[in-house]
């Protein structure tokens, strides 16, 4: 098959870019052998090592996060196979650049050649973009590589994803890691040996670099840039190049539901350590902390329920916190609330009747309402016809409380809330059982 090529894009990829160039840039892999990591995706066995050959690959999407190859893997699947490298911009492109390139494709096509189309961020196309993708990949006139850091099952359209094979890149292991460093550190397109990595500087920009290959080499040069030549790199230096951590966060992306996830089960599972861990994360990651306030909101209801009553006044009281003062400060309320619902006892009960009920509303629809708990004028009638007893106002007998049906007739003795054995739902479980034995016959249902 001809293979047409982009020659400046070629030049950049195949001789390296210039000197002065980020040394991520400079690093960039060369080849399938020179890519550190992806083993399932790239390794002998790798689904990518089996589908990728000359003349031959399907379209796709690369989905991982920052600093894990995807760029750079799309960009070598592509040259194994052969054809015309197109990568265009996701922000900056809109439909009459897909119409043109599409315009290309087909003129490329037509003299036997091929044409990969590579999209960073493809989830950044709006569903126009993507439908005016869909029938050309769908035709063969282009092969598509997508490259996204979000779930493409939620991200991309459907029609379009029913197209493309989707391939999941994980952060890059330690030892990966280890190797682009050292190798960036001694190749002669990197720093060529002019520092080196101390054994704890090397941990501690293994452990500051969370899998992301761009981050970990950016942070290198910029800690190589101001240091002599001969220097072997220590923490102190790694960690003033670095500043802070870079967190892996996206507040509308997967870690924003991943983190949120382990935050809600850490509180349910009775461990306010591990919730107030995942509540820190979040919010030095830049979580709208109106969203943390939220979800303990629904964990004390949710959760906790009548077994601690007292754990959704907390609750709300630090969501209203957070909307009053705002961070820094509403951190402690979010602290404070994190670990009351955590360390509270447990109970789903009274969710679990109110979702027991509305099943039995769902499939029977709205049941009449018995004629003694309607409103007086339909009460008097139902007396006048000789329908019912009338309503039994329970303040006038002992204990508030008398044997009378409030139910639908068709739901008549129905149990939904049965309180747990946890906190103050025991003593709830106890009054109510006292008092149904009352209306059962069965003793005095006491006080309570």
């Amino acid at each position: 098959m001809p293979r047409t090529r982009d020659v400046a894009s070629d030049r950049m990829f195949n001789e390296g870019p210039a000197p002065g160039a980020p040394l991520a840039a400079r690093m960039r892999p060369r080849s399938l052998e020179e890519f550190v990591g992806q083993a399932h995706l790239v390794g002998p066995d790798g689904a990518l090592t089996k589908v990728a050959r000359p003349g031959y690959l399907p379209s796709m999407v690369l989905w991982g996060p920052p600093g894990s190859g995807k760029t750079t893997l799309a960009r070598l699947v592509a040259d194994r196979f052969g054809g015309q490298w197109k990568p265009i911009s996701a922000v900056t492109s809109g439909v009459a650049d897909i119409r043109q390139l599409v315009a290309d494709a087909r003129a490329v096509q037509s003299g036997g050649g091929r044409t990969v189309v590579f999209i960073d961020e493809l989830h950044r196309f709006n569903k126009g973009q993507q439908d005016a993708l869909l029938p050309h990949v769908e035709d063969g006139t282009i092969v598509l590589i997508g490259a996204t850091t979000e779930n493409p099952y939620y991200e991309i359209n459907s029609p379009l994803l029913s197209r493309l094979r989707v391939y999941r890149l994980e952060p890059l292991g330690t030892d990966d890691l280890r190797a682009v460093i050292r190798r960036a550190t001694a190749d002669e397109r990197g720093l060529a040996g002019r520092v080196m990595l101390s054994t704890e500087g090397e941990e501690t920009l293994l452990d500051l670099s969370g899998g992301d290959a761009r981050q970990a080499l950016n942070v290198l040069e910029a800690a190589a840039a101001v240091a002599p030549d001969g220097t072997a790199l220590g923490p102190e230096a790694i960690a003033e190049a670095a500043q802070q951590r870079l967190l892996a966060y996206d507040r509308v992306g997967d870690q924003h539901y991943e983190a949120a996830s382990a935050f809600i089960k850490s509180m349910r599972g009775n461990d306010p350590d591990a919730a107030l861990y995942w509540c820190a994360s979040m919010i030095a990651a830049g979580e709208d902390p109106t969203f943390v306030a939220r979800r303990i909101v629904i964990a004390a209801s949710e959760d906790v329920g009548n077994a601690d009553p007292r754990a959704l006044q907390v609750a709300v009281a630090a969501m209203q916190a957070v909307e009053m003062i705002g961070l820094p400060e509403a951190q402690y309320a979010l602290a404070q609330a994190a670990a009351y619902v955590a360390s509270a006892p447990k109970s789903n009960r009274a969710g679990a009747g109110y979702f027991a009920a509305l099943a039995d509303v769902q499939e029977r629809g709205r049941l009449p309402v018995p004629l003694h708990l309607r409103p007086s004028s339909h009460r008097r009638l139902a007396r006048e016809h000789g329908y019912g007893k009338g309503y039994l106002f329970p303040h006038d007998f002992a204990d508030a409380d008398v044997d009378q049906q409030y139910l639908p007739d068709e739901l008549a003795g129905r149990v939904y809330y049965e309180p747990s054995d946890q906190g103050l739902e025991t003593q709830i479980g106890q009054r109510l059982e006292r008092l149904r034995r009352a209306r059962r016959g069965e003793g005095n249902p006491g006080n309570g």
